[in-house]
């Protein structure tokens, strides 16, 4: 037997908040037949290929560790150091500098509620092709 990974879960203060961050960043989109709403107490994120489902549900505590869980995101176009940029904008916030002077390594950031996601380079980066 072998399981099927139906949602990615994060418990969230601010669901709605959330969907908006992850959405810019990732590209996922919610379902056009059932809209996130900001007093909604789920709302959820659907990748493009309609393979995977970010869920934020409402919880009343905070943060407070390290994640035990989390995100390894890289550039489908352009370079990590772009898009750590533009994730600044977005509202991350960058924890550790990982990357190395041949242009190896990540980046570890956080999104606006705290969880902890790193950005690596994309493969085309990763390959040595000029992005």
């Amino acid at each position: 037997m072998t399981l099927k990974i139906n949602h990615i879960t994060f418990d969230a203060a601010d669901p709605y908040g959330q969907a908006q961050f992850w959405a810019a960043a990732s590209g996922f989109a919610e379902d056009p037949d059932d809209p996130n709403l900001p007093d909604n107490d789920e709302t959820a994120l659907t990748s493009p290929d309609g393979v995977t489902t970010l869920l934020f549900i409402r919880v009343p505590e905070g943060k407070s560790v390290k994640n035990r869980v989390h995100l390894d995101v890289a550039p489908v176009e352009g370079t990590r150091d772009a898009e750590v940029e533009r994730l600044y904008e977005l509202g991350a916030t960058m924890m550790d500098d990982r990357r190395l002077p041949d242009g190896r390594g990540w980046v570890v950031m956080q999104d606006p509620e705290g969880n902890e996601f790193c950005v690596e380079r994309g493969e085309m980066e990763r390959a040595g092709i000029q992005v």
